[in-house]
């Protein structure tokens, strides 16, 4: 419950002399307190709070600098208490007298629940709405780029995944139908006895019929009259879903995105230099102030080229400005993105994909008809034959046997010529254009200008990653390692924000207010 409690936070004159004795004259923490407009978050924080019920609360700017202490020096919940008991620059930083009893680390995740993915997210934008404020961020140039996060998982093999399931769906069907779930027991413990010492196919065969038989039965169940009230069920809705989920990836092993723990059924597995199982952080930066204006997790193997349009869609609509260029690396070559930057009149800078070297005419030397239902081939005849291709964006085009069988050049159109069904095919993308304007700016001066700036949102992603344990999720669950990266943003901007606050030798301070 919030309560106005002034006399909890307020130091008497022993304290301050203490502090006044004992601080140094120079420190990140004072430097943080001072030059930060902490109580601009008030208003988001008390959101989250009832205002007529419960205990009174800890003051609500308390508990989140507390939370910035433990991003700040990589700390966990317990030892950011221990250490703020004893440490003066902590306690003074959190504006708290000598006497004041900290909260229970217990708290800590208390407070993260209240917030979630959402809450963290808002203080980070309102942290971007007082460094706009200041005049440190610009809207010159974006640059994105993106790094990998390892879930905190041990990934189980299909046996174990889909016996952890099978349990976990028994213990929750038991509530409303003990006898059957007591009669799927037993038949697993026969599976299991069955199937000891054979072939792993055989053993995961087995489990997974019987996984079926126990989805089958759930689904069959009467949906009680408080169904949206009903925890319970509630569960055993959530974790039916997960088991359809686990049974389709076993059917579709070819489909991607399977579900690799139940600890964490929202990581995926991905590719990033080496393989592995988590989330893609995806950032965007001022390239002037080098601050972080937005930011969002995605899972393993996510579209970044969308999570681009998206990012600034999402900073222009939270801060009412207008990005004029944005810079990516080579996911960014993608038509979908760069049409949709060519609408929001915003120029993209993206390295282009090199064309591929061949021994016949490119694609590109088939002239394509006004009503682009046909192309020309060198030689003037026109294809006979369009078929969409959605999976590439695309058209294919062909011409007919007889067509390339009596041309000249079918030398140099086809590597075999006089075979198949059909005579040349050519793919013309519905995106040809965006890609030619994007080689194009790529050879001029403008591009070699903005493409020099973009590692320094690689040096930032390495201070996120390496600097402030970013690399590693520590919960379960794409909201919540979107808070956790959220919040290390915030650490990483208030660092950066301090930095240019601070004027030659930091003498003259101008605080972000």
């Amino acid at each position: 419950m919030l309560m106005e409690q002034s006399w909890r936070y307020r130091m008497d004159e022993f304290d301050l002399k203490v502090f006044e004795a004992v601080l140094p004259t120079q420190h990140a923490l004072i430097d943080a307190l001072e030059l930060i407009d902490w109580p601009s978050f008030a208003g988001i924080l008390e959101e989250y709070y009832c205002r007529d019920r419960g205990q009174p609360a800890i003051s609500p700017i308390v508990m989140l600098k507390l939370e910035f202490l433990r991003y700040f020096y990589n700390l966990g919940d317990s030892q950011v208490i221990q250490r703020a008991a004893t440490d003066l620059a902590f306690r003074w930083f959190l504006q708290v007298p000598l006497h004041f009893k900290l909260p229970d680390s217990s708290l800590m995740t208390k407070f993260r629940g209240r917030l979630g993915d959402e809450g963290f997210n808002r203080v980070f934008d309102q942290l971007v709405v007082s460094a706009r404020k200041a005049g440190l961020v610009k809207d010159r140039l974006r640059l994105k780029d993106a790094s990998h996060i390892i879930a905190k998982i041990a990934i189980p093999r299909a046996v174990g995944l889909i016996s952890q399931t099978r349990d976990c769906l028994l213990e929750l069907y038991c509530l409303f139908d003990a006898q059957g779930a007591e009669g799927f027991r037993i038949s697993a413990q026969l599976v299991r006895e069955r199937t000891q010492g054979a072939a792993v196919e055989i053993q995961l065969e087995q489990r997974v019929n019987l996984l079926k038989d126990i989805v089958h039965s759930i689904e069959g169940l009467a949906v009680p009259a408080d169904a949206d009230k009903n925890l319970p069920w509630q569960r055993l809705v959530e974790k039916l879903a997960l088991a359809q989920k686990i049974l389709n990836d076993q059917a579709n092993p070819d489909q991607g995105r399977r579900t690799l723990s139940l600890v964490d059924p929202e990581a995926r597995r991905g590719k990033h230099g080496d393989w592995y199982e988590g989330y893609v952080l995806d950032v965007l930066m001022d390239a002037d102030s080098e601050l972080i204006t937005k930011l969002q997790v995605l899972e393993a193997g996510g579209d970044e080229a969308e999570s681009a349009l998206e990012l600034t869609d999402s900073e222009q609509a939270t801060h009412d400005n207008k990005i004029e260029a944005i810079s990516i690396d080579g996911a960014g070559f993608n038509g979908k993105m760069l049409r949709g930057y060519e609408e929001r009149q915003i120029e993209a800078i993206v390295p282009p994909k090199p064309i591929p070297s061949s021994a016949v005419f490119a694609n590109t030397q088939f002239e394509l008809s006004a009503d682009g239902s046909s192309v020309t081939c060198p030689a003037g005849q026109t294809s006979s034959y369009a078929q969409a291709d959605k999976r590439r964006n695309g058209t294919i085009f062909r011409f007919k046997r007889s067509q390339c069988d009596g041309c000249p050049l079918v030398a140099k159109c086809m590597p075999k010529p006089h075979s198949g069904l059909f005579g040349r095919s050519v793919q013309k993308n519905d995106y040809q254009g965006e890609y030619d304007r994007a080689r194009a700016k790529a050879s001029t001066e403008r591009y070699q200008e903005v493409r020099r700036e973009h590692p320094a949102i690689e040096r930032k992603l390495n201070e996120i990653m390496n600097h402030h344990r970013g690399r590693k999720a520590r919960g379960w669950g794409q909201a919540k390692v979107s808070a956790q990266q959220h919040m290390t943003a915030v650490v990483v901007n208030v660092k950066r924000m301090i930095k240019l606050c601070l004027n030659g030798a930091g003498e003259t301070r101008t605080a972000v207010a």
